[in-house]
């Protein structure tokens, strides 16, 4: 007989906001096996979030019945709490208290007996690789250990069941690594039952059970294999030819509303759904281009599903016809200019004599762990923060002596939602604009033209921190865009955000670069660097390799593998030479 740790029949969740009524969960069923792993994903705004806070008993649902580990998730709020354990999107760490008090703490909070502590802290640090640094502040860790940490906190006590709401969001594909080996490893030693929210499709992957939400509807439940089968006949790559950036093919392909659902960069290629195979496609006749079929995948089916709910060629964006090869971007002027450069805070190297450039027009990522430099090195560039030493010119200005100059040519989105959250959407637009300068009757037009760009048009109203993820991304770039900048700075603009939301940013980046904006761009999701024309990867202050994603992989003599493998093999290898020569 099946234990169930989660039974929801009928499930609906009402939110009152200044426009009505907010159906967030519409007649839900939802059951979670005791014992199991089980992914919620969807796009933002499904109602996923919604769903792991009614289980956690912190709301109540406004129709239909909700068990949670058999008790009625409204009369047993209290009980289901005592044997849960929740880590939300932003877990609340204490930054001033180090990873040992910040532990003590939580243990506390549950009631963790004395001697129930010591072996499990033991585990729990053993597991992290935590042990270490047990007297580190967690404001002084990088982002994957405060993870790490996180989670450890999480799981002080045993719980009967764990709710995990975006547990990887922002950490580097290592820390994403080590974390799914702890949560296999809990899962296999304690029978754990877990309930995961996850934008990562590769994660949901690895569970037993998948269910997909979109506007609070379930669009699918069964298993990963099930949820591939859906794409099953329809997937296919193509290589484009020489010279051709992988984003111009794939944001062509995109562009074709009637045949192709998704298609996306892939270890050297691009992928594609089709809405109807065998048909002819103008993209791939353009370039004589051949495709290949390949195997479908959990994210393949979770695309065509919302393709068929969402009707998404009425929400793709129209930009221009990407319908010839771009010339080559490492060709044209320079237009960052980094020679030496060096960043220390007191006697830690932060960034480690580090040269390179990017030229006109060209999309350049910078990549690294959790606590490399990358964010350093990004900061700096955008003149937010003093080099110690070494050249930096940006848009032709000096950074050490022009940086007001060299900042008027720069837009900036930060990884954090830096908008005002009590302001509207059109008030952000407003602010951001006369910030810039721009006269009324420009600022007016500028701001009609990014509403359109970024489909924004009647959310104008709303107030920004009430925006899904995916929305908030999108005002950041308009607002970033208002004044037509030449150099673009990205610092994890995608963080967070579902599959379909970076599709529809990552067209809208390859049409500014086609218009000759330089963008600069930092990323945990490494499919991403797929987009650019070059990436450099920094590990402890330190460039490992520069160039092309294709010339990296031929490099490493791995011309066949995604980037996650890539990025781990060369931090592995970089890790490996320092140790040898220390």
């Amino acid at each position: 007989m099946t234990e169930w740790v989660v039974q929801a029949e009928k499930l609906d969740k009402l939110f009152d906001d200044k426009q009505g009524k907010a159906h967030a969960l519409k007649q839900v069923n939802f059951l979670a096996k005791k014992g199991k792993m089980t992914a919620l994903i969807g796009p933002d705004g499904a109602g996923k979030t919604t769903t792991m806070r009614l289980i956690c008993g912190l709301m109540d649902p406004t129709g239909g019945s909700l068990k949670v580990l058999g008790l009625d998730s409204v009369k047993d709020a209290s009980e289901i709490q005592s044997r849960i354990s929740y880590m939300p999107q932003k877990f609340g760490l204490y930054e001033d208290l180090t990873i040992q008090e910040n532990m003590d703490l939580y243990a506390d909070l549950h009631g963790v007996p004395d001697d129930v502590r010591k072996t499990r802290f033991a585990k729990l640090l053993d597991m992290t690789g935590l042990a270490p640094f047990t007297g580190r502040l967690a404001g002084k860790l990088s982002g994957g250990m405060k993870q790490k940490l996180g989670l450890a906190c999480t799981l002080v006590r045993s719980p009967d069941l764990l709710l995990l709401d975006e547990p990887t969001v922002g950490v580097d594909p290592l820390s994403r690594k080590d974390l799914w080996i702890i949560i296999n490893q809990m899962v296999q030693e304690e029978h754990l039952s877990v309930i995961v929210c996850t934008a990562y499709m590769n994660e949901a992957a690895m569970c037993d059970e998948v269910y997909v939400l979109n506007e609070g509807n379930i669009l699918f439940n069964g298993t990963p294999e099930g949820l591939s089968q859906v794409a099953a006949g329809k997937c296919f790559e193509v290589n484009p030819p020489a010279g051709l950036p992988y984003r111009v093919l794939q944001g062509s392909l995109l562009d074709d509303k009637e045949e192709i659902i998704d298609a996306v960069p892939q270890s050297g290629t691009v992928r594609y759904i089709a809405a109807h195979p065998g048909t002819a496609l103008p993209a791939l006749e353009r370039w004589n281009l051949v495709p290949k079929a390949v195997p479908p995948r959990v994210e393949d089916g979770f695309m065509i599903l919302l393709h068929q709910a969402a009707n998404l060629e009425e929400k793709r964006i129209s930009l221009a016809p990407l319908d010839k090869v771009p010339s080559d971007p490492t060709q044209n002027d320079v237009s960052i200019t980094v020679r030496d450069l060096v960043k220390k805070f007191g006697d830690f190297m932060a960034v480690s004599h580090t040269s390179f450039e990017v030229h006109k027009g060209e999309v350049f990522g910078l990549l690294g762990p959790n606590g490399a430099g990358k964010t350093t090195t990004f900061r700096m560039l955008c003149g937010l923060l003093p080099a110690t030493s070494g050249v930096l010119s940006v848009a032709g200005e000096n950074l050490r002596t022009a940086r007001t100059q060299a900042r008027a040519k720069i837009g900036y989105v930060s990884q954090k939602f830096s908008l005002y959250s009590k302001l509207s959407v059109l008030e952000n637009l407003q602010f951001y604009g006369r910030i810039y300068g721009l006269p009324p009757r420009k600022l007016k037009e500028r701001i009609q033209a990014v509403l359109e760009e970024f489909q924004l048009t009647g959310q104008e109203a709303h107030n920004a921190g009430d925006l899904p993820g995916g929305y908030k991304q999108r005002l950041s770039m308009a607002c970033a865009l208002l004044q037509e900048p030449e150099i673009l700075f990205l610092d994890e603009p995608t963080s967070g955000i579902d599959p379909l939301a970076r599709r529809m940013f990552w067209r809208q980046i390859t049409d500014l670069a086609c218009r000759g904006v330089t963008i600069i761009i930092t990323t945990h999701f490494m499919e991403e660097a797929e987009y650019c024309d070059r990436i450099m990867i920094q590990d402890r202050g330190k460039c490992l390799v520069l160039g092309s994603p294709t010339r990296i992989r031929a490099d490493l003599g791995m011309p066949d593998a995604n980037m996650d493998d890539v990025f781990i093999e060369i931090v592995h290898r970089g890790r490996g030479e320092e140790a040898a020569g220390s």
